[in-house]
């Protein structure tokens, strides 16, 4: 044994590093966020509860393409659609080609959140919005349907358009 190697383990050099550690961080200002009341900063590509959007007049964007749910692995989409009706002010009824969902289910227990879904839309219509405080008590509530999909929506649309506009010249 060296002199040197002697006499820090006689002085117990390791202990007294650690303490000087511990002291040195000790008066810093805390880096923990207070989580109900302060948040942390989400990324614009973060992937968190599903969403249906609509056009700014009110109308869905959905056009039942059903490519969000042939590109799902986890296959948690269902869609079901039927041709689309429009009614002119004198009472006629006319179908212009176009379809409309009857029926967009998506199982959120199945979800892998992979973001396939939102990428395969070509109008944007289905996206996973800044949310992640969806927990539930059971398992039926994950089962997320057309209408639980639309108000999502609305109530998340405005980050969910900052988000795709900060993202948009990446994509």
């Amino acid at each position: 044994m060296t002199v040197s190697h002697l006499i820090k383990s006689f002085t117990l050099w390791e202990f007294l590093k650690a303490h000087a550690l511990t002291l040195k961080y000790f008066f810093k200002p805390k880096v923990t966020i207070n989580y109900p009341f302060e948040k942390a900063p989400l990324s614009p590509r973060f992937r968190g509860e599903h969403a249906l959007r609509r056009y700014p007049n009110g109308e869905e964007r959905c056009i039942a393409c059903k490519l969000c749910e042939a590109v799902c692995p986890a296959q948690a989409i269902t869609i079901e659609s039927e041709p689309r009706v429009i009614v002119d002010p004198d009472g006629t009824v006319r179908g212009d080609g176009s379809r409309r969902t009857t029926r967009y289910d998506i199982d959120m227990t199945k979800c892998i959140f992979c973001g396939f879904c939102q990428e395969a839309c070509p109008v944007d219509a289905i996206v996973e919005g800044p949310n992640f405080e969806y927990s539930t008590e059971t398992r039926e509530e994950l089962l997320y349907d057309k209408a639980k999909l639309l108000a999502n929506g609305d109530k998340w649309e405005r980050a969910i358009a900052a988000n795709l506009e900060a993202d948009a010249p990446y994509r």
